[in-house]
Order: C-alpha cells, then structure tokens, then sequence
C-alpha cells in the first residue's frame, strides 16, 4: 500500500464562500517581511553573507567575511524603506501584517515600536532569514521554539501567526505541532484559507504569494520597473473583484520588504495601487489574523473519515458494496496510490474504476451477474442489498402493475438467454418508462456491444452509491 500525501484537489469546484466581513467582494492583505538584521552574516554566527532578496546583480555568498555592500542594502530597509513604508500604510489607514524574523525585532527595537503603535499584527518569520531545509528535524523544532520565545520576549506578546519562508518539508507539521499559531503561511496553494490536520491539531493554513510579491525586483524573471509590479497587482485585484462580484470572493495576498519595495522608484507603483482599491467600497484589507479569526468563525474545521486514510478492514467495509456483491474491487482500490485527491466521490470512484477496469472479462462479468434483476425474484422476496433496493424503488421499480411485472420478467429472462448477465441501467438516471424503453432498445444489441454498456452502467451506478456517502 502506498498513500501520496500532497492535495491536488483542494476545494476543486466546491469553492466556499468566503463571507467576508461587509459583504467584501475580495480581501487585499498586505505582508511585509521584516529581516533586516537576521539575515545571514558572519556577526550573527553563521558560515557566510547574505545573497538573496537584494538589488546586487548575481550576488553570491562570501564565505567568512562580511559582505559590506549586501549589509548597507538590508540597512537600507531597517533606515528608510521601513519608515517610508510606515508612513504610506499609517495614512491610508490600513493595517498590515508583519512576518518578524524573532532576531531582526530584538535588533530593532523602534520599529517594533512602530508597528505595535500602528495596531499592525506582527507575526513570527522564524528566528533568523536562514534555511530550514537541511536542519534535523529535532533541529528545527527547537529553533521554532527558541524563535516565539525570543518573539515574545521581545514584542511583549507571543505570536499567533507563523511564515518561515525558507522552510523544510517539515516545517509546518512542527510549527502546528507547537499548538501556538491561529494560522501558518508557508503554502501557497489557494486563494483561500483551507485547514491541515496533524495529528489532534485542526491547523489553519492561510496561503501567501510569491507572485505579487515584491521579492521579483530580486529575482528573474522579475520585476524592472514598478510599472510592471503595480500593472501585476492592478491584474490581479481585477480578476479576484470580478470572481467576488460572481459571488465567489477570494484573499489576495502582497508580499512585501522594506529594503525593496521600500525604495523610492518602486513604492510609487505600490501607493498608485493602493489608490485605485480605495476607490472600491467592497474592498476589505485585514491583518492575517483578522483573516484567521474570520474564517475559523465562519468556516470551522470539521473531521471526517477519509477513505485514504482508512484501515484495509474499515475501506472494504465501507466501500465493498459500492460494487455489487464485488468486494475484491474495494480491496485492490486500497492498495492504489491513493491520497486526499481520493477522499472525494469522484476521486475514490476512479479508483474503484481502474481495479474494475483493468480486471479480466471474466471477472468483470462476474461483477455483471452478482447484479439482480429489475424487479426479479430477489426484490419479490425482500433479498435485494439495501442499496438496490432503494435505487429501483427510487425508479418505482417496486410501485409495478402486474401487467408491467409480467413484462419486466419476460424481458429479463430474455435479455439474460441472449447475453450471459441480467439487464443493467443506472435507474437514478431513469424514470420507469425510460428504464422499459432501454430495455427494449438494448435486448436488440450484439453481446460484445452490451457487456460495453452495461460496464458502463455498472461504474455510473458506484458513481451514485458514492456520492451518498462522500463529498
């Protein structure tokens, strides 16, 4: 058995809706990143500089020595891009969230100050702008730790936010399993919270951006102008307004650094772009935890058994009969490479699908002949399984005159001295008459284009069963 964790699905179709607060058609959050002054750097104890996120061209890092030009550039941000940034967010009277690395607030303690004064919510960034990736996991658990004590330590109250950025494959899983945050950021694979759950822990996962974030004036491809950032932004909010107005509002997240959009040439675009949503009534710009405590109330996490998850002895249990009398189908489903993309009806009826498919003739058509007849004996004597009967009933299958009976079981005998195996039709797609006018259609076919349809009819009717018991 192989189980392949990543959600492929996610909401799929069955979007949500959001509610936010007034009706909002779309929630513009703001993030910005605080890291100056934990980034790498011999001062702070580690190998080498800093090379990433900074307006040096192809920089790389200098093992054992101070990079000067790259520790000016991450001043900057700390000595004027943050302040510019404070002045432009405080006067348009909108809050933002802060990803605070733990050791670049203890290293700046009047910006700190700043942010507590605005009413911005200050989220914890790790506790220095380093890798995770290759930290042993006990490693990583206690750097979590030490990065929300030093936060809170620092701040006066603990985090309830979490984005490492540069995180591990465990890094979520260890910040969950701390219990402290109302929501953690390192995904990116919605426009809408959803929630994860790790062990007893229901975590809710509010997804950021590496799209509309300003991190591309550093990367390529990128940014070169702010033109082409506040036109991607502009894009962006226009898309997410329009989908809220067809009644499916969305989140869209901006990532920001004091030390890049923090400049004069590029936070022209960022105040442009503020502007122009301000000229929306509909709009609401919250904190992260403004989102998290929204959603939390209105969409609250509910656990439910999911069939990836499930035991050999609870899957065939559950799912055996969806086949008619065919368990062997549930057995070789729960030995798939099956995931959260199959906890759904229609996910977990393709794998039930592929087992009956890529079966032999013979054993598919023993799949065929464990189905009763319409109407037959077994439904006469009450011996139909609770799911057939309550598929022919729902056709009124057990509402018949006896001139119809008399028919249904003359057709059946026939049908079955032609072919090897009863009629079979999906009758939730079908009202009495219909199911006697395909009857009378299908008797006529060659055997080969039958036993066809009827597989057909046999996956369309597993399709139904399942759906009463999954989403």
């Amino acid at each position: 058995m192989t189980r392949y964790p990543r959600d492929m699905i996610g909401y799929g179709p069955r979007i949500p809706d959001a509610q936010w607060p007034a009706g909002a058609k779309v929630a513009v959050q703001f993030v910005l990143n605080y890291e100056e002054g934990s980034e790498n750097n011999v001062l702070h104890g580690d190998a080498a500089s800093e090379a990433f996120l900074s307006d040096i061209p192809g920089a790389a890092m200098w093992q054992g020595q101070r990079h000067w030009n790259m520790e000016s550039i991450y001043e900057y941000g700390a000595r004027a891009g943050f302040w510019r940034l404070h002045r432009l967010f405080t006067g348009a009277d909108i809050p933002v969230t802060i990803y605070g690395v733990a050791s670049a607030l203890a290293r700046n303690p009047e910006q700190v100050a700043a942010m507590k004064t605005a009413g911005w919510e200050i989220a914890c960034h790790g506790l220095k702008w380093v890798e995770h990736k290759d930290m042993p996991q006990e490693d990583e658990r206690a750097t979590i730790a030490e990065a929300i004590r030093l936060h809170t330590e620092v701040v006066g109250e603990a985090p309830r936010g979490w984005y490492t950025g540069r995180c591990s494959e465990n890094t979520v899983r260890l910040a969950a399993e701390t219990g402290q945050f109302d929501y953690i950021s390192d995904a990116y694979d919605d426009d809408l919270p959803h929630w994860k759950e790790y062990g007893d822990r229901d975590q809710l996962i509010i997804p950021y951006t590496l799209e509309a974030n300003d991190m591309r004036f550093a990367t390529a491809p990128g940014w070169n102008t702010g033109a082409h950032f506040g036109s991607y932004l502009k894009d962006a909010f226009d898309t997410l307004y329009a989908e809220g107005q067809e009644g499916s509002p969305k989140m869209m997240s901006i990532g920001l650094h004091c030390r890049l959009i923090g400049r004069p040439g590029k936070i022209a675009a960022l105040k442009r772009f503020i502007d122009y949503i301000q000229g929306f009534d509909d709009v609401w710009c919250p904190t992260r935890l403004e989102i998290a405590e929204h959603w939390a109330k209105t969409h609250p996490h509910e656990r439910r058994a999911r069939p990836s998850e499930m035991s050999r002895e609870d899957f065939v249990a559950n799912f055996g009969g969806i086949f008619e009398h065919s368990a062997w189908i549930a057995e070789g489903a729960h030995g798939l490479e099956l995931g959260p993309a199959h906890d759904s009806a229609l996910g977990l009826h393709n794998a039930l699908c592929r087992v009956f498919r890529s079966a032999g003739d013979d054993k598919r058509k023993g799949v065929l002949t464990a189905h009763p007849d319409l109407a037959g004996k077994l439904a006469a004597a009450g011996r139909l399984t609770a799911e057939s009967a309550s598929e022919q009933a729902g056709a009124g299958l057990d509402m018949l005159t006896d001139e119809e009976r008399a028919t249904l079981i003359r057709m059946n005998a026939d049908y079955v001295e032609k072919h090897g195996f009863p009629f079979i039709i999906a009758v939730r797609d079908h009202d009495k008459a219909s199911i006697l006018e395909n009857f009378g259609r299908r008797i006529s076919n060659d055997t080969e284009t039958e036993f066809v349809e009827a597989c057909r009819q046999v996956e369309r009717i597993a399709e139904f069963r399942l759906k009463d018991l999954l989403p």
